[in-house]
């Protein structure tokens, strides 16, 4: 595909969007941006030091100063996390962080620093990046724009699978109800809430499998070159 396009794909918690984001960047040729790892990178460090996460300007200072790098891996599900020189890739997908990094994100100072970061990272296209906010707020004008949704417990199903492999153990029911307190948040906060664009494509991942997903996003991208 010669046509430098971005891809938007948006949508809650255990919707698939990694996954599938990361799929169609290679089946492309495109380059990943993970930005739901960036906002964890920042809850990470918000964590380790101990920091009130009430503090809006704490955390905005911090989000300012912390060094995050994304690094696309051959193979790999998911790209490499750097957050100041440390690889911190497996840490930010642990529950402490999954439970807090909603307060986090909503923080009008980090979203300003993320959202810098993430247009400078997708300025020259030829990317697909993933979140909730991609394609209303950070590439408004986007070529394609995927909004994946599925039921809540196909969600936390999902989610709890994710966590049981890397050895936590998962409360079903507390599961469930962290994702739909995250939902809330996400679609209440002041500065670019989780909605679907207007011209973005729905695709409910409850009953469909990834390929099929991966498959129709595909279509899609060639069908506009």
């Amino acid at each position: 595909m010669n046509k430098k396009l971005t891809i938007a794909i948006d949508g809650p918690a255990g919707a698939g969007k990694s996954t599938v984001a990361q799929i169609v960047a290679q089946r492309l040729g495109f380059i990943y941006i993970d930005t739901g790892a960036m906002y964890r990178a920042v809850t990470l460090l918000a964590l380790r030091e101990a920091m009130d996460l009430g503090c809006e300007a704490a955390l905005s200072s911090l989000a300012q100063c912390a060094e995050i790098r994304l690094e696309n891996r051959e193979g790999a599900t998911k790209p490499r996390v750097m957050l100041n020189g440390e690889d911190v890739t497996g840490e930010i997908r642990s529950p402490e962080v999954s439970r807090h990094v909603a307060q986090v994100a909503q923080v009008p100072g980090v979203r300003k620093q993320m959202v810098e970061l993430q247009r400078r990272m997708g300025k020259a296209g030829g990317v697909v990046m993933d979140g909730r906010d991609i394609g209303t707020h950070v590439f408004p004008r986007a070529e394609i724009k995927i909004f994946l949704t599925a039921s809540i417990e196909e969600r936390a199903l999902r989610r709890g699978k994710e966590l049981q492999a890397k050895g936590y153990p998962v409360d079903w029911e507390k599961l469930k109800a962290e994702i739909c307190s995250r939902d809330q948040m996400d679609a209440e906060r002041e500065i670019a809430p989780l909605i679907q664009a207007p011209d973005a494509i729905l695709l409910d991942t409850t009953s469909l499998d990834i390929a099929g997903v991966v498959d129709r996003i595909l279509l899609i991208a060639r069908e506009i070159q």
